[in-house]
């Protein structure tokens, strides 16, 4: 990892406090009926959201929008999606997207795009921390987010990522 790079750490504790909180911000609505991991570090923040809200039907959709894992690695024009029909149908159903974290905010956005382009009625949108530092969407986190988790000021290292961090490999 880049020394002039400010990083931050989350521990398991960080994650089930931020999908706890972001759970109790969500039980007040209706329950989504699909919850989407954005792959592939939204994987784990959505099963866990998915078991804390008793959801089971939780699809996946590959979209990236970096050229690779590296520390604040250089971005793509746009988001790619990769395989988008693993999507499902989501026509006229509740929707959570949920993601690790939120840099320039174009990945989440062209997510939802997609999810709404495909018919859901409603499209909500969660992360567990939202990089202020990177932030570049046209609206502040908090109305392009529907739940965050927290917001930083630094890059993120997950504890799923860490051990291949600070091995030099990426995230």
């Amino acid at each position: 990892m880049a020394a002039d790079f400010d990083t931050g750490d989350l521990t398991w504790d960080d994650i089930t406090e931020q999908t706890d909180r972001i759970a109790r911000v969500l039980q007040p609505d209706p329950v989504p009926q699909i919850v989407v991991g954005v792959v592939r570090g939204g994987l784990i923040p959505a099963v866990i959201l998915a078991h804390r809200l008793g959801v089971r039907d939780v699809r996946v959709l590959e979209i990236t929008h970096t050229v690779d894992d590296s520390t604040n690695a250089a971005k793509t024009d746009r988001p790619v999606t990769r395989n988008s029909a693993s999507l499902g149908d989501v026509a006229g159903r509740d929707v959570l997207v949920v993601d690790d974290v939120a840099g320039t905010g174009e990945t989440l956005a062209a997510v939802v795009r997609l999810v709404e382009q495909a018919g859901a009625a409603r499209v909500r949108s969660a992360v567990l921390v939202v990089n202020a530092a990177n932030w570049g969407g046209d609206r502040p986190p908090a109305q392009a987010v529907t739940v965050i988790g927290e917001t930083v000021g630094c890059w993120v290292v997950f504890p799923w990522e860490s051990a291949a961090v600070r091995a030099g490999e990426g995230a």
